[in-house]
């Protein structure tokens, strides 16, 4: 049985209420919810109660799961979660890599070591939970990749009925596992934004429940941990950049969440590196009511995409606060191929507000910095993240990474559930005459 985390004042869960993100109003919790008028929902806490009932000590007392983190998400304090055995990732120097790319504190938070061998499992771990405490026997959701996957293990687990569309092309280890944890998986002529239309299209036909990335308000809260656990494992003080591969953008939203409800605590003890960036978010574009507490006190965020996918790229360079629908999306890192995101503007809210940015990296380097950074570090890098890596490299050339700064780069997955994207051509040898030359070369 999973251990309870009652509280020292008797409350089973902290939530205060829901939040329509794009106007603020106030939804009451506990009842089933997708979006407020058409865009994504807040989950909101009382943090003074929070303050009061937990400090980073107790926390640290604790098994080290994603749930050691109870009092900062919404399941009641005495359900059990649907839980695969999430654990805390590793946040791995890497002072090889670091050492070619001049940069002295390099980290990777490695996500592929959770149970769905991606990021994913956070979120999947979250709503699904909630979804069966709210009572709902029947989800569907799209995927382009690694979310399907997840959804499906999780509904596995907890005995919930799940539908999968996936664009035609999605790569074929997340089609196999989809199939593999039993839930009702098809294949779309489109993209992902086309299979989303199904599932909403169907939810009233086929009484299922939408999982689909920020249109329910928890999954976010499962990925606002990747946040919450690198602070701790920084002694929280968090690093100056961030680089994250964004596609539907909930993690990097949701670790933003996570650092300003850190910073309302009172539990961040030193500012970040690099602090006191301007943020540009009250000056241009507006601001969502999760970004107002002062960003010197943290990291730059740097949204990471591919050149064959980039709405947030574009939207940021163009100064604006929603994206457009991409163009003929395409690009081998298939998780980043969302080629319109119903939290944009919590995206780019979040990048403006750290005083980070939003790039492109080149889609011909994808499978070389997959194989760089695994060979030079033994981490299992997905092409996700290798664009990420083409990023840091492009800002450190242009000067805006210090060499001595502390740079965390999240690896949102495992490389083996790629196979399309770096091909093996392994060179052969003759077991009776063997080349020795040939293999020494």
């Amino acid at each position: 049985m999973w251990p309870r985390f009652r509280t020292l004042i008797g409350m089973s869960h902290f939530v205060s209420h829901l939040e329509g993100a794009i106007d603020g109003t106030v939804i009451p919790f506990g009842s089933l919810a997708n979006l407020h008028n058409g865009r994504p929902i807040w989950v909101r806490y009382h943090l003074d109660r929070i303050r009061a009932a937990v400090t980073p000590a107790d926390i640290a007392k604790r098994p080290p799961s994603l749930w050691r983190y109870r009092e900062l998400l919404p399941l009641p304090g005495d359900v059990e979660p649907t839980t695969l055995g999430e654990g805390m990732t590793p946040l791995l120097h890497c002072p090889r890599l670091g050492k070619q790319l001049g940069l002295s504190n390099l980290f990777v938070k490695d996500e592929s070591q959770l149970p769905t061998g991606s990021f994913k499992s956070r979120g999947m771990t979250a709503a699904v939970s909630m979804a069966k405490w709210l009572g709902v026997k029947r989800v569907a959701l799209p995927t382009a990749g690694n979310a399907g996957g997840a959804a499906a293990a999780y509904a596995a687990r907890a005995g919930l009925e799940c539908f999968v569309f996936m664009p035609h092309d999605t790569p074929i280890v997340n089609q196999f596992e989809v199939n593999l944890y039993g839930a009702k998986a098809f294949r779309v002529n489109g993209l992902i934004n086309d299979c989303g239309k199904i599932v909403k299209d169907g939810t009233e036909r086929m009484g299922w429940f939408d999982l689909s990335t920020l249109k329910e308000p928890y999954r976010i809260e499962g990925k606002k941990t990747m946040g919450l656990e690198l602070a701790e494992q920084m002694d929280w003080k968090l690093p100056g950049t961030i680089f994250y591969p964004t596609g539907g953008g909930t993690g990097l939203i949701g670790m933003w969440k996570a650092f300003h409800e850190l910073n309302e605590l009172g539990w961040l003890v030193n500012k970040a590196e690099g602090g006191g960036r301007k943020a540009e978010h009250e000056n241009k574009v507006g601001s969502s009511s999760a970004f107002r507490l002062p960003p010197s006190a943290l990291p730059r965020l740097i949204s990471c995409q591919a050149e064959g996918c980039a709405p947030i790229a574009t939207a940021f360079a163009k100064g604006e606060r929603f994206a457009e629908l991409f163009p003929n999306a395409k690009t081998v890192a298939s998780g980043l191929r969302v080629p319109v995101a119903v939290g944009d503007f919590m995206i780019l809210d979040a990048i403006r507000a750290s005083g980070g940015k939003a790039a492109t990296g080149s889609e011909a380097k994808i499978g070389d910095w997959m194989k760089r950074a695994s060979s030079a570090e033994g981490i299992s890098i997905c092409p996700e993240t290798a664009v990420c890596f083409d990023v840091l490299e492009q800002m450190i050339a242009a000067g805006e990474i210090k060499s001595d700064e502390r740079v965390v780069v999240f690896n949102t997955g495992a490389a083996p559930k790629y196979l399309e994207a770096l091909p093996a051509d392994l060179p052969s040898i003759d077991k009776d005459r063997v080349d020795w030359d040939k293999i020494s070369a």
